[in-house]
């Protein structure tokens, strides 16, 4: 059995910092992962997802050159075997990237299924079905989330497809339904229906992006029908059906009498106005995701709906256990979340250890995460809404500067979305913080700081900020909000 000071399970965004954060700090350390090092977020989520909808935008950018004076003579369309393959590339690099830096701070790399024992013994199993006992004094638990299906809608991963298969798609489909309007079902409903695919989005919910401000909720789900999208919310999709439906095909004799069978996808969805049938070539589950704690609670680790019970600073309830990322109960499914949680977590177990240099340690501040939408426009934000802040202070300010008075956002084409901004009106200390519009998740870290340091607003107005960016919109956002707005 070989022996380590922390043994890390997973090598995503949580597990990999972990690893390395544990050795700069002089632990022996390994890692331990069953597919790609770099987890889902480099390889099947944040970054691949990416990279197609880079793809998606250069195709838009294309389409409407004419508006910037640039006329495309040839016809523009998408290849969508091309941009998978530019995606899985750009994963594949982010992947090396990983292993560069594991190996450059010699973290050990174990590849493999690990399954947690008592007494801090991790047992990995190769490829090979050989199985390699490990232990450490301390095991860190990253092991993610994978799509979470709903009972009715059961992912066959050809006809109704997850996000691992719709980010690999050879052929662009006629049609999609996507269920489920977070970040991921947004992102992919926005991808497929900019390289011409007919989407309909449903949502359970009274309105898309739900956990966002309802102003941004309004003004993406107006962009996306302004864009095709057929969008349906308060609606239920209660069943999935495959059937064979007959179009015209160009028979052998080169007459347009042929038909054909294609196999297609029946859903049948529940509005308020009552059922209704829609036809898709594919239907994408995007209703979020369930984190991987299989096998947890024999060891003792408490869990509570699915989630592992953690204090401030990662550790379970089975010494010697930590948990970060995805599989914890505090806060979202976030790569930034885990990455910072690693760092929490390792620096606790030095200083306890201690390390010099790790005394002072940073506690997270769940209330002060950013979220980013990718879609177009984007969306981004931090902080309470304008309803929570209204509820939990009641005495609030609220500023909004709209694109359309942004000189960079019009000089860019871009005219479509704000930055809205939730103070409390007793201490001038922002709330909340919401952006729709293009660069918006370039912008959003300035707010964190603001509401990290505690900035008051004026503060905030007399900070200069460079013209003509799309940055500025906050600071006139600010100043809307205390009335002292030159530019509205």
């Amino acid at each position: 059995m070989t022996n380590y000071d922390i043994i890390v399970i997973g090598s995503g965004p949580g597990g990999y910092v972990a690893a390395i954060r544990a050795a700069q700090l002089g632990f022996k350390t390994a890692i331990v992962e069953r597919a790609e090092l770099g987890g889902i977020c480099l390889n099947w989520g944040c970054i691949p997802t990416k990279a197609l909808l880079k793809c998606a935008e250069v195709l838009r950018n294309v389409k409407n050159a004419a508006e910037y004076g640039v006329n495309v003579t040839e016809s523009v369309t998408p290849d969508l075997a091309a941009m998978v393959a530019r995606s899985r590339s750009v994963a594949e690099t982010m992947s090396k990237g990983v292993a560069f830096l594991l190996n450059k701070y010699k973290v050990e790399i174990i590849k493999g299924e690990a399954a947690v024992r008592q007494d801090r013994i991790v047992s990995v199993r190769n490829s090979e079905n050989d199985v390699t006992e490990l232990s450490a004094q301390h095991i860190i638990l990253a092991t993610g989330s994978r799509p979470r299906q709903l009972p009715n809608v059961p992912i066959d991963g050809e006809y109704v497809i997850g996000y691992r298969e719709a980010m690999t798609l050879r052929e662009l489909p006629k049609s999609m339904l996507v269920t489920g309007s977070g970040a991921i079902g947004a992102e992919f409903a926005h991808f497929y229906s900019t390289l011409g695919c007919k989407i309909t989005l449903v949502e359970y919910l009274p309105r898309i992006v739900p956990v966002e401000d309802e102003d941004v909720s309004a003004q993406l789900s107006r962009a996306f029908r302004k864009n095709g999208m057929k969008v349906l919310t308060d609606t239920s999709v209660e069943k999935v059906e495959i059937v064979n439906r007959v179009e015209a095909s160009a028979a052998d004799n080169g007459n347009d009498n042929g038909t054909q069978q294609k196999p297609v996808c029946r859903v049948t969805v529940k509005t308020k106005k009552g059922e209704e049938i829609i036809e898709v070539d594919k239907v994408l589950s995007a209703v979020g995701v369930q984190p991987n704690t299989d096998g947890f609670e024999s060891i003792g680790i408490k869990i509570e709906r699915g989630k592992v019970i953690t204090d401030e600073f990662g550790c379970t309830s089975a010494t010697g256990y930590y948990a970060i990322g995805d599989i914890t109960g505090k806060g979202a499914s976030l790569a930034h979340v885990a990455s910072h949680e690693a760092l929490v977590c390792v620096e606790k177990i030095a200083a306890d250890a201690g390390v010099a240099g790790v005394a002072n340690l940073n506690i997270l501040d769940y209330g002060n995460i950013p979220a980013c939408t990718y879609t177009s426009p984007e969306i981004a934000s931090v902080g309470l809404t304008e309803q929570q802040a209204r509820e939990k202070y009641g005495n609030i300010k609220t500023g909004k500067f709209p694109y359309t008075a942004s000189g960079k956002a019009t000089a860019a084409g871009v005219r479509e979305g704000f930055v809205k901004v939730i103070f409390d009106g007793g201490t001038d200390l922002m709330l909340g913080c919401h952006l729709v519009g293009d660069h918006v998740t370039e912008m959003i870290a300035e707010a964190v700081l603001i509401r990290q340091n505690k900035i008051k607003a004026h503060d905030i107005i007399h900070a200069v900020h460079p013209h003509p960016t799309m940055s500025e919109a906050l600071m006139e956002a600010v100043a809307v909000a205390y009335g002292e707005a030159v530019h509205l």
